[in-house]
């Protein structure tokens, strides 16, 4: 990850590293995005979140996340009216020297920049593909009940995530996520830039 972190230009891609375990103790931010992009969680008033009825459901199964799994910690987060940004720390915020201690890394050329698509032999039991699939599906469900909607689809298949490496990238992408409802306008008035979900 660049020592800086551009949310324009890297919030809303994936590194994805070919043969990376997923389960690794660490720091990952993760960008769900809703199906078609639907307006669904609530409203930005006077750059301030305004959830909705939806929305509290979503912050709900997020901020459960830990008790389902024994090994997450949760750091910032927020619900936008169709996305949710968060940190997921695997091995609890105690782990962050060896997060961010020096790995190997594959070469550039494994390193892929789309959503993460489910594996093809399963998800890995506490990894975080099987943490996103949990609170998609748990979410989902949810919803659904309180639409009398069943079946139909909340979320985007695919999700993005991050490996943060340093303490300054965390830093900034914290910030990134605190400050998401002030920049809402911003990112409607350019609905096509390439940097979108």
């Amino acid at each position: 990850m660049p020592s800086h972190y551009d949310p324009q230009k890297h919030h809303r891609r994936s590194i994805r590293l070919k043969g990376y375990d997923y389960t690794t103790a660490g720091a990952y931010f993760i960008t769900l995005c809703t199906h078609q992009r639907e307006c669904l969680f609530g409203t930005i008033e006077d750059g301030q979140m305004q959830l909705s009825l939806l929305g509290q459901i979503v912050q709900s199964c997020w901020l459960r996340l830990p008790q389902h799994f024994q090994s997450v910690e949760l750091d910032a987060f927020v619900v936008m009216p169709n996305h949710v940004h968060g940190i997921i720390w695997l091995g609890g915020m105690d782990c962050r020297g060896e997060a961010f201690a020096p790995r190997l890394i594959a070469s550039s050329q494994d390193i892929h920049t789309n959503a993460s698509p489910p594996p093809k032999d399963g998800t890995q039991p506490g990894s975080i593909g099987a943490i996103v699939q949990n609170f998609k599906s748990v979410s989902t469900r949810r919803i659904n009940q309180l639409r009398k909607t069943a079946g139909r689809p909340v979320w985007q298949r695919n999700y993005y995530e991050r490996i943060i490496r340093d303490q300054r990238a965390l830093q900034n992408i914290r910030r990134y996520i605190q400050n998401n409802p002030l920049s809402w306008w911003q990112d409607q008035l350019h609905p096509n830039h390439p940097s979108k979900y």
